[in-house]
């Protein structure tokens, strides 16, 4: 980790992914970028934890970064971070949750990294009211201020059938994504979810259908994200 000016640059150690994930990841950036210029603040959730939402964001995000879009990844999981809890170098004693309570500006808590194109907000501490702070007047002027510097603003949200946090985010967002693990999350709930963000006024940008058999279509990459997620994710959300 280093600084240029009052910018942390952080290293991702982002992976090449397999041609047939890769491929897929493609397709899901092309299918965002055929929403239209004018869903840019993207926020992304699931159903339950252990879904595989955070890698495939980030994976997103560099897709998107990689064709030259101007790209800034929002960690708004304040209760517990899986993009802060796996990246070594993550700057201490800043993030999300500090400028939300008023403790440091927008430019102490953007950073870049290595991957050309790709900034980030961690989620800094755990506070005890994320809930609260998320409803803040503070998180609208940070996306509103995104709009103006990057291409796209994507927020990487706790899943929403466990907890509020991305339906009190959702209303100043243009659109959403739904992460859904396949063959575990059950038509009923699933249905639910959608109900909850119907209710923002987020319009839905579509489901991402994760984690699918690799018996079920012969293809590779349900069987690679099913193991790509498994340890990550592991007792995910168990305390709340």
């Amino acid at each position: 980790m280093k600084s240029i000016g009052r910018f942390t640059v952080v290293d991702l150690k982002l992976e090449e992914p397999p041609y047939e994930l890769n491929e897929e990841l493609k397709l899901l950036r092309t299918n965002l970028l055929f929403c239209g210029t004018d869903k840019r603040v993207i926020l992304i959730t699931s159903a339950f934890s252990g879904e595989g939402k955070s890698t495939v964001t980030l994976d997103l995000c560099q897709t998107l970064a990689e064709l030259g879009k101007n790209v800034i990844l929002i960690d708004a999981d304040l209760r517990r971070s899986v993009l802060k809890d796996n990246v070594e170098g993550a700057p201490q004693g800043t993030g999300l949750s500090y400028y939300l309570s008023g403790q440091c500006d927008v430019d102490q808590i953007i950073c870049r990294t290595t991957t050309e194109n790709l900034s980030v907000v961690f989620s800094g501490a755990v506070p005890p009211n994320p809930t609260e702070l998320l409803a803040n007047p503070r998180m609208k002027e940070l996306i509103d201020l995104c709009r103006l510097e990057y291409d796209y603003v994507i927020i990487d949200c706790p899943p929403v059938g466990l907890v509020v946090d991305a339906s009190v985010i959702a209303p100043v967002c243009d659109g959403s994504l739904i992460l859904i693990e396949s063959g575990e999350v059950k038509y009923r709930l699933a249905q639910e979810v959608v109900t909850k963000l119907k209710l923002t006024g987020c319009p839905i940008l579509g489901v991402v259908l994760n984690k699918v058999g690799h018996k079920r279509n012969g293809r590779y990459y349900g069987k690679y994200y099913g193991k790509y997620y498994g340890k990550k994710y592991k007792n995910y959300y168990t305390k709340y």
